[in-house]
């Protein structure tokens, strides 16, 4: 016999994915496999968006993929979004609050979920405190399908019942599980030991003992399927291998068929050379489960002519891919950046009457444009495959690929995406096109950002006032000025100004934020004087701000301000003060002060209270020369009004009684 040194060696060699990565391959497929098989074609068009906006574009993100919930989804979509349950919670909630086994398959319709092997585990494992809930469930499943049902479901719903003290049922399930073929398990046998010696039952304890001393459980298919196992993997194949299993005299069954590959899968060669022999020896003919376990296992790197045989021999016997071998293997190509593999079972899938999910469809494009090498012939395929099926692309795949697309730096590639996306029967609307101009001029592409005004206006699709809003706020916030006052230009041009408020504002922070205030008020000026521009209100205050800060004030910035102030009232707009007394008071003068004074009112002076604000704000500054010139510029009926004779007697005896507040 092979020494065992050489024999772990040679098991190390064909395990998959090496040993760096094997723990997280196998949680990634394990969390891949669950969230897309129960989240499959019944999902509406709305929580399919909402999910797969919270699809990690990492794939080592993806290991906690079954456990996202609404704190995440919250994140990437104003969508309603999905229960935050796992599907386990809910199947419990469900079975927990209804009887009716027509009211709970609608139940479970409803919700979407599809009760899998794995999904039954974890449900049973629930629900040890609550056997009533759990014989339920089991016997839901059972009754509805109950190859979801294995050697291990039985022997939770066992530990169930015997730790409840519900003994008879106990026995009964025991006795369903002999006719299987199917085994007490060891943890079992203990915990349900343990209970029955605690309640006193000596003679069920003594025939649970019983079952394990006869020897009754030895041809479990557990047993068989590890004697068989045993032969397989301590010798190369061979025909002294094939005597060996033959001599064992074993009655396939399709569950036995299935355990025995699935403990085999780490040694896929052997498991494949074993399913050959099985049928050839006409021990069993291979059904639809069988074969989809093989495939299973046969879909990694170094398998793919027999995978590829496999699969093509399940429809060519009649059967389906099922979406359980369609998620594991597609998810375990992307994990190994085989996209390629990836795309040409998604179009061998599609052909099925089990058709993946349109959250698998999103899944692999995203997958494709964050590649290495973005190839768009393996996007349109996935695209061409999908509608093909008359399904219809969604503004929502479209957002979570460009999202992908930013995700890896590849902005510029928004044409490609948004083109094939297009010859697969998509119409952008304008959301879309405004996301679109607004990444790409924001990522500082210009040459691609004017391809995509070209190719919109070439196909007929009018650009709004919402995407050239997009392009000129994607350019501002790039910094490029000169191409974000094109494209407000374009978008005045083509639509008139009376939408370009929102845009106009951001194009004057930009300036503002680059210290351009004074080539903001020109915009500003000329686009009002000549297109009937009507900034928002808000604009002209940030504006003003700018013009009169230290910096600008003295270089023309305080009269640019005060023609702002005039444009403001023409538009019906209250006026803005409280920069203009803050600039006077820290470095204006008298003559400044009156030309602000009249400049904010259509009368020949304002009332007294701006005056006196203006006064207050002088002498507070200890600038009581220019207090008095002020005042000596003013009427008459200024200069003897009471209140401001009180603030220069106040501000003389060093009370400095603050003035009333002015609201204006």
């Amino acid at each position: 016999m092979r020494p065992q040194w050489r024999l772990l060696l040679f098991r190390n060699y064909l395990r998959y994915p090496p040993s760096r990565s094997s723990q997280v391959d196998s949680n990634y497929l394990r969390s891949l496999s669950s969230f897309l098989y129960t989240h499959s074609l019944h999902f509406s068009q709305q929580q399919q968006h909402t999910i797969f906006n919270t699809c990690p574009t990492n794939p080592t993100n993806l290991l906690n993929l079954g456990k996202y919930d609404k704190h995440m989804i919250r994140n990437f979509s104003s969508e309603p979004e999905i229960e935050e349950d796992s599907d386990h919670v809910r199947v419990t909630g469900i079975f927990s609050r209804l009887s009716d086994k027509n009211e709970i398959g609608k139940e479970i319709e409803s919700n979407s979920i599809v009760i899998t092997h794995e999904l039954g585990l974890k449900v049973l494992k629930g629900l040890e405190s609550n056997p009533d809930v759990a014989r339920r469930f089991f016997d839901w499943v059972l009754e509805s399908d109950d190859e979801r049902l294995s050697s291990k479901s039985y022997n939770l719903m066992l530990g169930i019942l015997g730790v409840n003290g519900f003994v008879e049922e106990f026995w009964s399930l025991v006795d369903a599980m002999k006719k299987k073929g199917y085994g007490v398990s060891g943890h079992v046998r203990d915990k349900v030991s343990e209970k029955f010696e605690k309640d006193g039952l000596k003679s069920d304890l003594e025939r649970l003992r019983g079952v394990f001393a006869s020897g009754s459980i030895g041809s479990s298919v557990e047993k068989v399927c590890s004697r068989l196992c045993k032969i397989v993997r301590n010798e190369e194949w061979s025909e002294d291998v094939e005597r060996k299993l033959g001599d064992l005299n074993i009655t396939f069954s399709s569950d036995l068929v299935r355990m025995v590959l699935e403990n085999l899968a780490m040694e896929p060669e052997k498991s494949f050379q074993l399913f050959r022999w099985i049928e050839e020896s006409s021990f069993f003919k291979h059904n639809e489960q069988t074969y989809n376990v093989m495939a299973r296992i046969l879909g990694r790197e170094d398998c793919l002519d027999s995978f590829w045989k496999i699969v093509h021999e399940i429809r060519n016997g009649g059967y389906e891919i099922e979406l359980e071998t369609y998620v594991k293997v597609t998810g375990r190509f992307c994990y190994r950046k085989m996209i390629k593999e990836a795309v040409e079972l998604y179009e061998f899938a599609m052909a099925s009457s089990d058709r993946p999910s349109v959250h698998s469809c999103t899944f692999l494009l995203r997958k494709i444009v964050v590649s290495k090498q973005l190839d768009m012939s393996l996007f349109s395929r996935v695209v061409k495959a999908f509608t093909g099926n008359g399904n219809l692309l969604t503004e929502s795949m479209l957002k979570a690929v460009l999202k992908s697309l930013r995700s890896v730096g590849r902005v510029g590639e928004s044409n490609q995406i948004l083109k094939a996306m297009e010859e697969g029967g998509f119409a952008a609307g304008s959301n879309v096109q405004s996301k679109v101009a607004f990444g790409l001029s924001y990522a500082g592409k210009k040459d691609e950002a004017q391809e995509f005004e070209q190719y919109m206006e070439a196909s007929e699709n009018d650009i709004d006032d919402k995407v050239w809003a997009s392009f000129v706020e994607g350019h501002c916030l790039a910094g490029d000025l000169e191409k974000a006052s094109d494209s407000f230009q374009k978008m005045v041009g083509k639509g008139g100004a009376s939408y370009a408020a929102h845009a106009f504002e951001k194009l004057v922070i930009a300036y503002c934020n680059r210290n351009r205030a004074i080539d903001a008020y020109k915009l500003l000026h000329d686009y009002v004087t000549n297109n009937q521009l009507k900034p928002w209100h808000s604009t002209y205050k940030i504006l003003i701000r700018k013009l009169l800060s230290k910096k600008l004030s003295k270089k023309g910035g305080f009269n640019n301000a005060l023609n702002l102030f005039h444009l403001m009232k023409d538009h019906g707009f209250p006026p803005f003060i409280d920069p203009f007394i803050d600039y006077l008071s820290r470095s204006g003068n008298s003559d400044e002060a009156v030309m602000f004074l009249k400049g904010m009112t259509s009368k020949k002076f304002p009332s007294t209270s701006v005056v006196l604000r203006v006064i207050e704000a002088f002498l507070k500054k200890s600038r009581h020369n220019e207090a008095h010139d002020l005042l000596s510029k003013c009427p008459g009926y200024i200069r003897n009004h009471a209140d401001v004779l009180d603030l220069f007697y106040s501000m003389k005896c060093g009370e400095a009684t603050p003035a009333t507040a002015v609201s204006v």
